[in-house]
């Protein structure tokens, strides 16, 4: 079985990968890293440069990397999304994780945005959902949050760099500009 898992960045892929090695030695695993949604570029070339380092480091033989920096694009989308940006962002990267899996023979896909807590874990299903569907290949759901804080606490052993938001220019504004009492 060849597996194409979407990596949103090096800390989220820590347990996932372990699991799925562990859990599933049949597969060969390939990351793959597409996320447009990600600002600054800044950020989003360090978030790349973890995951490489990371990926070096577990010898993860296969990581795919889609480097294309479609800001524009994401954010027209994001602010017209019927379902919302959050929707609109797991849709925009599973989709083309689905069709890149489909395009070159994998078995299926994942994502490590199933790891996270803080994630819409119910959205992410459905996008991927929708995907395979869309796209004619299997979408493996997994549910990795059990193996959250295990993620968190080998990324810190390691010393990576551990983002402090989601990824887009919303979710850091949502981090840091808190409206003070009495202001909307």
């Amino acid at each position: 079985m060849r597996m194409l898992l979407h990596v949103c960045c090096g800390p989220c892929s820590v347990f996932p990968l372990k699991h799925l090695r562990e859990a599933y030695p049949e597969y060969e695993i390939t990351g793959y890293f597409y996320n447009p949604n990600i600002h600054p570029y800044k950020e989003f070339v360090r978030r790349l440069d973890t995951l490489k380092a990371f990926a070096a480091q577990i010898g993860l033989e296969h990581l795919i990397i889609d480097d294309r920096y479609t800001l524009e694009e994401f954010l027209q989308q994001a602010l017209t999304a019927p379902g919302g940006r959050c929707r609109n962002c797991y849709d925009l990267r599973l989709q083309q994780t689905a069709r890149y899996a489909r395009e070159h023979g994998y078995d299926c896909f994942s994502t490590t945005l199933l790891v996270s807590p803080y994630q819409q874990h119910e959205l992410i299903k459905a996008a991927g959902e929708a995907a395979a569907i869309q796209h004619g290949i299997k979408f493996s759901y997994i549910d990795f949050r059990p193996g959250w804080q295990e993620g968190v606490q080998k990324s810190r052993e390691l010393e990576m760099y551990r983002q402090p938001y989601c990824g887009c220019i919303f979710s850091e504004k949502d981090r840091y500009c808190k409206p003070r009492k009495g202001q909307n």
